[in-house]
């Protein structure tokens, strides 16, 4: 089965870093097909709004129609993008960021009663199923995110004087490093002089945060790893990996760098609004924060130190059993294998 991935970011500075992009490459390579980016504005001399994206690459579409069986859009909220009227074979919108409860939609709102007529909405998680549900969308099923668990190897560091963690989920603009707990992070470290932090950077900002972390006199307290590493290696030199957020729209409800410190056996830290905590919380794998204060992260570091052996024990035990990446692929075959069934 061959199908057309279109991802609606701007294609990635540091190829490879992008959680969703790994995920279509790994599709395309076991499923075949083709990937487009949607979002124009790369190269376009002006700027063009969301209502405008693919059109400019719709002949290369049409094209490349006539080998696939399935469309697969990937974007972060729902949006009813006009191009989707457009495209002749069915379509598989996977919605990669979180529903936020504090802001309903409704299936039969004129803004995205468009949506309607899509086959399938794939979403993440079963906050996300469940308030898409409660709000008029019977359209929509549950696919788990995978990473290659095969790439990460269990290390085990034991806490002493430092406590070092990953931090992954970089900003994509200036406001996000409150949104996504990266200045309450600094500030965290600047009142405890044992925590040491790993930040995953994707070459977006990297002067701002070098910027911020000089002025704060924590320089030799914070590594801004602004290219493309071998992720197994950084989780091998810090205890736990951390990823906040303050809405759960801006960041993907499983962060790919928090599942993979479950393979490679870390514990994981994050803020209750990411909906992977409610996974965290059962499993036992890791700490939740309830606000994406410095307050609360340093609380949870020292929950961290207090309970490290057991949390470590839950995260080796997790990890690579259920974020397998051939489970992520065999249930998007049967989403596809399912559109394609019914369109006939």
């Amino acid at each position: 089965m061959n199908v057309l991935y279109h991802l609606t970011i701007l294609p990635p500075r540091l190829p490879g870093c992008d959680a969703v992009v790994q995920e279509v490459s790994a599709l395309q390579a076991r499923l075949g097909g083709w990937v487009t980016y949607l979002n124009p504005n790369g190269r376009s001399p002006v700027y063009v709004p969301r209502v405008g994206f693919g059109f400019h690459k719709l002949a290369k579409i049409r094209r490349l129609e006539k080998s696939v069986q399935v469309h697969n859009v990937f974007n972060a909220d729902l949006f009813p993008f006009p191009v989707l009227h457009c495209l002749r074979r069915p379509v598989v919108y996977s919605l990669t960021g979180g529903v936020s409860e504090t802001r309903p939609l409704s299936a039969t709102s004129p803004w995205l009663r468009s949506l309607r007529f899509l086959p399938i909405i794939t979403v993440t998680d079963l906050r996300s199923l469940e308030l898409l549900q409660k709000q008029g969308f019977s359209n929509v099923t549950l696919v788990r995110p995978g990473v290659d668990t095969h790439r990460f190897t269990e290390t085990q560091q034991a806490i002493r004087s430092e406590v070092r963690l990953m931090v992954g989920s970089a900003p994509w603009n200036r406001t996000q490093f409150r949104q996504k707990g990266i200045a309450a992070l600094l500030c965290a470290v600047q009142r405890s002089p044992r925590l040491f932090l790993v930040f995953l950077w994707r070459g977006v900002l990297a002067e701002e945060m070098n910027d911020r972390v000089r002025r704060m006199g924590i320089a030799d307290r914070i590594v801004v790893l602004n290219r493309k590493v071998d992720v197994n290696q950084v989780l091998a030199g810090v205890h736990a990996s951390i990823s906040l957020a303050t809405d759960p729209s801006i960041v993907i409800p499983y962060p790919h760098s928090l599942i993979e410190s479950l393979a490679a056996g870390k514990p994981i830290i994050l803020s209750r609004s990411i909906a992977m905590a409610d996974y965290v919380q059962q499993k036992g794998c890791g700490l939740v924060v309830d606000h994406v204060t410095p307050d609360d992260i340093l609380s949870a570091v020292d929950q961290l130190v207090e309970h490290y052996e057991s949390l470590r024990e839950a995260a080796r035990q997790t990890g690579r059993a259920d974020f397998a990446m051939d489970a992520l692929i065999q249930s998007f075959q049967r989403v596809y294998e399912s559109v394609t069934a019914s369109s006939q």
